[in-house]
């Protein structure tokens, strides 16, 4: 009999996808689906940057530079510029998507049996990321009485050993939206620096900063060889089908190894390329639409999650992603159940359970996350299908109320 390998077996299931069969069999039974699951955005892709594919004079589409076009990598140079990030276009690796950005830093940073640390809930893909280079996740808890803060640098203190390599940052959050002040990142330098450890920055979310100032890891002074900022246009842009994204660091001996792999699968996608030049061309206040839009859904999912008996959601402070605690007893059977056995007005809502976003066993069981990422009619009706599954779910726990005065005591 063959055997598949003990990394395939160990590979974790994603928390975003794992309940689709189950939203598909909803969607056969004639059900309204209000996805809520997954970072999808409905904002339009700008036609413009559509436009520029479409119009490109090309008889062969051939491999680019294994870096990315340098054409691209010098306008990203413009792009980086217009947030305070100062950087050289060799000093940029254009890569298929974020994911393949996280994926050479972990190729690049660590071996085998390193530890990485990352404050949980985190990106879920980080940890199969991890499972597939064979290193281990380390995770710090943040707490949604707090909103999901960095946790306290004793915590990191306690569990750096000398395994320990990396730590990985989302900021704004995936998936709790929260947005890490310059005194958080502050914090986390000083660590680094102390422990001579990597900083892994993932900022795929900084156009949507609504409370507050975007901090980047690359605007920390006397931290450039430490810091490996990973990036993609797929949010910035909506633009998830594209697969472009970016690997950025200043430490030359990372870049020089990144590169290995990245001559490895070639090239990163051509057509993918012509659309983030012409991305870069549109004017700053392109942004200001679809973020006024993102904090308007925003403002309204945490005001209706909040107004709903036994739930509590923090006010995310960036990106589209909220977490609530909800009074039910598993959060796997929850989402499930939502899309099996339960209906209102012909519609459902799917929900990622939180479980697979955190690295420690048993937390997040009373926790989901929500994309705010539909448009505010859905998102109404969506949050009117949970209010009625919160009522007759079977596993409905009782209890205290958490109010946002609770959070300040």
């Amino acid at each position: 009999m063959l055997n598949i390998s003990t990394r395939g077996r160990q590979m974790p299931a994603s928390p975003i996808r794992k309940l689709v069969p189950y939203a598909e069999a909803a969607k056969k039974k004639g059900l309204k689906v209000y996805h809520l699951n997954i970072g999808q955005p409905d904002i339009e892709t700008p036609p413009a940057i559509l436009d520029a594919v479409r119009q490109a004079d090309i008889k062969t589409l051939e491999y680019s530079h294994s870096a990315g076009n340098e054409s691209y990598r010098r306008k990203l140079v413009q792009y980086y510029k217009s947030v305070g990030i100062d950087v050289r276009h060799d000093q940029i690796l254009i890569t298929t998507g974020g994911s393949e950005a996280i994926m050479f830093g972990f190729f690049t940073c660590l071996n085998p049996g390193d530890e990485v640390i990352i404050p949980e809930p985190f990106y879920a893909n980080y940890n199969g990321f991890a499972c597939a280079v064979g290193v281990n996740v380390v995770p710090i808890t943040s707490n949604i009485e707090t909103g999901f803060a960095l946790p306290p640098i004793a915590d990191f203190e306690k569990v750096i050993t000398s395994k320990t390599k990396a730590i990985i940052i989302c900021s704004p959050n995936n998936p709790t939206g929260y947005l890490y002040s310059r005194e958080e990142m502050e914090a986390l330098k000083l660590i680094c620096i102390q422990h001579n450890l990597y900083l892994f920055s993932d900022e795929a979310y900084r156009e949507f900063c609504y409370d507050g100032e975007y901090v980047s890891a690359m605007h920390l002074d006397g931290l450039d060889q430490h810091v490996v900022l990973m990036d993609t246009i797929s949010k910035r842009y909506s633009a998830c089908g594209a697969r472009l994204g970016a690997f950025v660091t200043k430490n030359k001996e990372v870049y020089d190894a990144a590169m290995k792999f990245a001559q490895a699968r070639l090239s990163p996608p051509g057509l993918a390329q012509i659309m983030g030049e012409a991305a870069v061309d549109l004017p700053a206040s392109y942004f200001d639409a679809p973020k006024a839009e993102y904090l308007r859904r925003r403002n309204l999912l945490v005001q209706r999650l909040n107004a709903m008996p036994g739930v509590f959601c923090p006010n995310p402070g960036g990106a589209f992603y909220a977490i609530a605690r909800l009074p039910i007893d598993d959060s796997d059977t929850f989402c499930q159940w939502l899309l099996e056995d339960f209906s209102y007005n012909n519609a459902t809502v799917m929900l990622a359970p939180a479980t697979g976003f955190y690295g420690t066993a048993g937390l997040g069981k009373n926790e989901v996350r929500l994309a705010y990422v539909l448009n505010l009619d859905a998102l109404n009706a969506a949050m009117d299908c949970l209010e009625k599954a919160l009522e007759l779910y079977p596993g409905k726990v009782p209890g205290k109320k958490l109010t946002v005065a609770d959070t300040a005591k």
